[in-house]
């Protein structure tokens, strides 16, 4: 089959797993409080409502904490690191980190057909570009992180007012859809111009007053139960092809490299931290030869990772380059990888998390050609592949 042929079939694929994803959005399963598939509809009725209703507890902790772009702890929120933080602590989920990703990823639904505990998107600039979003509570009432005007930080908005009415978007389901439910008895008590809390007598979903963004750590892990403080632990495998260098002008393909890995995500001083192990099984067409590294990565947040490791190669490696050919390691020797992944986006489904990504890494070789080639040698231990992991949660 001609290589143009392979790469529009491997693009297709890519494409069909990628927007296969984005109609599964709403959170049925795969999380520890999603009720079973097996379960009647009124017990599934009854626990998305309790699983909203969570979400909407966890997000009255942080009211009052000041606003902070990129935030993702009690010290400073973004808006959607609110509404992330939100959900990690209510039900141990990660969601997408930014209201646009957010708008992306959530089932779209009107505003009449929002409950509490869907989310509210909004545009407040000038780029029609999704920028802000916001967790609904029931009678146009909105809890979010506002980052200018007359309040900023957590607060309660509503509808009613303009702003929010003129920038409005479109409301996005995470969950099915349930009976009717109210907080609070229909809403929220809304605190008027000259407060960022409500009054201390403010009833509570679930028996209690409402507290305040300063609350500490532990103080939510108790009340949140045997959530973990959001840690995580997930299996998945990766598919990639990558792609001819500069120096290799006769194929676009150069090989494939494929996944299997485990990792560990864990807060540490208010951010996300994911830990990894990889075991990286590739074939390299230009040289003509099989790798097999295993890595272990390191990465902030969702979208980056940097990895290295050892690296068994088997073959003869020869790079043909228009001045000859060029051979480097022989037999089977251990070498060296590093690397860094950048994930653009993640789709969360109830089948698990596919994340398509962009890859660089270099490979050490040793060098047998008598005369240096820059070009041609980094070429040889430079690799640039596109795929997509899917990963699913374990523990």
């Amino acid at each position: 089959m001609p290589i143009i042929s392979i790469m529009r079939v491997i693009f297709s694929l890519f494409l069909f797993v990628c927007v296969s994803g984005l109609f599964a959005a709403p959170l049925e399963r795969g999380y520890p409080l999603a009720p079973s598939a097996s379960a009647s509809q009124e017990e599934k009725d009854r626990a998305f409502i309790n699983i909203r209703l969570r979400v909407i507890e966890a997000s009255r902790v942080y009211l009052g904490t000041p606003y902070r772009y990129g935030g993702f702890s009690n010290a400073g929120l973004d808006c959607s690191g609110f509404v992330g933080l939100s959900f990690q602590d209510a039900i141990g989920v990660s969601l997408p980190r930014s209201a646009s990703a957010l708008y992306t990823w959530a089932e779209r639904i009107s505003l009449e057909r929002a409950q509490p505990g869907d989310l509210l998107f909004f545009r407040t600039s000038s780029s029609n570009n999704i920028t802000h979003v916001g967790l609904f509570l029931g009678d146009r009432t909105f809890i979010h992180a506002a980052s200018d005007g007359p309040r900023t930080g957590v607060i309660y908005s509503t509808m009613d007012e303009t702003y929010w009415a003129n920038c409005y978007a479109g409301a996005g389901r995470a969950f099915p859809a349930t009976s009717p439910f109210t907080v609070d008895g229909g809403t929220y008590n809304r605190p008027n111009s000259q407060q960022n809390v409500p009054s201390r007598n403010q009833p509570s979903s679930s028996q209690g007053t409402g507290k305040s963004g300063n609350q500490s750590s532990n103080q939510r892990n108790s009340q949140n139960g045997n959530q973990n403080n959001g840690d995580r632990f997930l299996a998945g495998a990766a598919f990639a092809p990558f792609w001819g260098s500069f120096s290799d002008t006769n194929n676009v393909l150069r090989g494939f490299t494929s996944q299997l890995c485990l990792s560990s995500e864990t807060m540490i001083a208010g951010k996300k931290n994911v830990f990894g192990l990889e075991v990286r099984p590739q074939y390299d067409g230009a040289l003509g030869v099989f790798h097999l590294p295993i890595t272990i990565s390191w990465g902030r947040g969702d979208n980056f990772r940097i990895f290295a490791g050892p690296v068994l190669c088997f073959g003869d490696a020869v790079l043909s380059t228009a001045e000859g050919n060029r051979y480097y390691s022989t037999g089977t020797v251990w070498l060296i990888t590093i690397g860094t992944t950048i994930f653009p986006f993640i789709i969360r489904s109830p089948a698990g998390e596919f994340a398509p990504y962009i890859e660089a890494a270099w490979q050490s070789y040793f060098v047998d050609n008598q005369r240096a080639n820059f070009i041609y040698d980094f070429s040889a231990g430079f690799r640039l592949s596109t795929g997509i992991r899917w990963q699913i949660k374990v523990l």
